[in-house]
């Protein structure tokens, strides 16, 4: 029993080291590039660029039926055939990418949308790029190629710095650079990923479909189309609701406050990819061994500790990282990073429910939090402007946490500390507010701030003292080798 559980901690540490090499090397490469972005590009180009982005991720879903979140889903599946598996997923993205020229060819003689319009062939180069990546990759996390998905996004990120300080600095084209940049990068990406799984293998023609797979893949996919529409409500929306009521300036400014906060996301997403394959390799509904509550619990634990160390030091970062009118964006950082946890949190759950194949679970959560959040968007925004979207952001997530937790307990016999949790989620609320509310006093500020630190430590100190009980151990182990 010892040694399956021991196994299955390893499988989880192995993707999750594999996946940290890649994320930690190129997403801090990344970080330290914001001031070159904040300087260089007006806050109305980088609400420009976001406000693009955004439109391309909430079309995806809904252009493509999610048919990526199947891919992944079934090409974990040892019963499933891996070609029929690709070339479904590759028919959806291809019919997706048809219906947007169509879109945009439509909305340049209807002069719809003037910011669509001017940068329409950037907006079907970031939809086609970013489809293809989301089908290569989940075919390659299938195929459990970790590995060749880490090497990637270093390529992937390489490219995006190298020519974002091309044509940024060099070249000096402003917004052109900063698409081209970022679609070269995922381009790359994609290409990479197509030569190391062979993927022309992987495509079979449409008469050789199994068609029952098929219709199983989109009964699975559908219920996910609600969920990513929702998640981008969750997570998008508010972009929409600030550039009604402030202007396309305050969503750059927005935007990039995400950016402090993608500290705390670096290691979400380097969990989230790992934990999937772990949750459908390992289910077991009874959690005999405390195998998924132990990671629950230690998972919560590292993300609380860290975003409160984050919003400790978020004036300090925001010094150093935001330029001219970007540096307000500390203001709405708390929150934002706050809001990760519960997205994180719901991602655990998330993994669960795709590995009993309940697509509905995740439709029912986001759309929760996604009724949640535009109601208190409308209602907070028009009075205090970005701050209102960021704290109605953080609330939504927590919504959908909590739906999340009930249908976990559903799905799951899961021994977790809601009443802790939920404390330590309001010290965090207290922290970002005390931010807010002391500005001068710096000395009486941090005081406050040290203080809700130890109160976090304090509520977690059986998870970090078994995190470094498993530190030292491993480094005792590896000195007498």
């Amino acid at each position: 029993g010892l040694k399956i559980k021991l196994n299955k901690y390893k499988y989880l540490i192995k993707n999750m080291g594999l996946l940290t090499l890649s994320s930690f090397a190129t997403k801090l490469l990344s970080f330290f590039l914001v001031p070159l972005y904040t300087a260089i590009l007006t806050t109305q180009e980088y609400g420009t660029y976001d406000v693009i982005s955004s439109t391309v991720n909430f079309l995806i879903p809904i252009l493509t039926i999610n048919i990526y979140e199947a891919v992944l889903r079934y090409a974990m599946d040892k019963e499933s055939d891996p070609k029929t598996v690709f070339s479904i997923g590759c028919k959806y993205a291809i019919w997706g990418n048809v219906i947007v020229v169509i879109l945009l060819v439509f909305n340049h003689i209807a002069r719809l949308s003037a910011i669509l319009d001017a940068y329409s062939i950037f907006f079907a180069l970031l939809f086609f790029v970013t489809v293809f990546s989301g089908i290569i990759t989940s075919m390659a996390r299938g195929l459990d190629r970790i590995a060749d998905i880490s090497i990637s996004s270093v390529l992937c990120s390489v490219v995006m710095i190298f020519l974002n300080i091309f044509l940024l600095c060099v070249l000096k084209i402003g917004i052109y650079g900063y698409f081209i940049a970022n679609i070269s990068g995922i381009l790359i990406q994609n290409i990479y990923l197509t030569v190391r799984i062979k993927g022309w293998n992987y495509i079979t023609k449409t008469r050789e479909y199994n068609s029952a797979l098929e219709k199983e893949m989109i009964h699975y996919s559908l219920p996910t189309i609600a969920n990513a529409i929702s998640w981008w409500v969750n997570g998008l929306a508010d972009r929409y609701v600030i550039i009604f009521f402030c202007g396309i300036a305050s969503n750059g400014v927005y935007s990039v406050a995400s950016k402090i906060p993608s500290i705390l996301n670096i290691f979400q997403n380097i969990f989230s990819q790992a934990w999937m394959l772990s949750a459908v390799r390992e289910f077991d509904a009874e959690d005999k061994n405390g195998f998924f509550a132990q990671i629950f619990n230690l998972y919560n634990a590292m993300l609380v500790i860290v975003c409160s160390m984050i919003i400790c030091a978020d004036k300090m970062l925001a010094h150093y990282l935001y330029s001219n009118d970007f540096y307000i964006a500390w203001k709405y950082v708390p929150f934002l990073t706050i809001s990760i946890i519960f997205g994180a949190l719901s991602g655990y759950a998330g993994s669960i429910f795709a590995a009993l194949k309940h697509s509905d679970y995740f439709a029912k959560c986001s759309g929760a939090g996604a009724i949640t959040n535009i109601a208190l968007n409308l209602i907070m925004t028009p009075f205090i402007g970005p701050l209102g979207a960021a704290i109605a952001t953080a609330i939504s997530y927590w919504v959908v946490y909590v739906v999340s937790m009930w249908y976990l307990k559903k799905s799951i016999k899961l021994t977790v500390h809601i009443l802790r949790d939920n404390i330590s989620y309001l010290v965090l609320m207290m922290q970002g507010f005390f931010l807010l509310l002391i500005e001068k006093e710096k000395v009486f500020l941090y005081g406050i701030q040290l203080i809700c630190i130890v109160i976090i430590i304090v509520l977690y100190y059986h998870e970090l003292k078994m995190i470094v009980y498993r530190i030292v151990k491993k480094l005792r182990g590896s000195e007498n080798k």
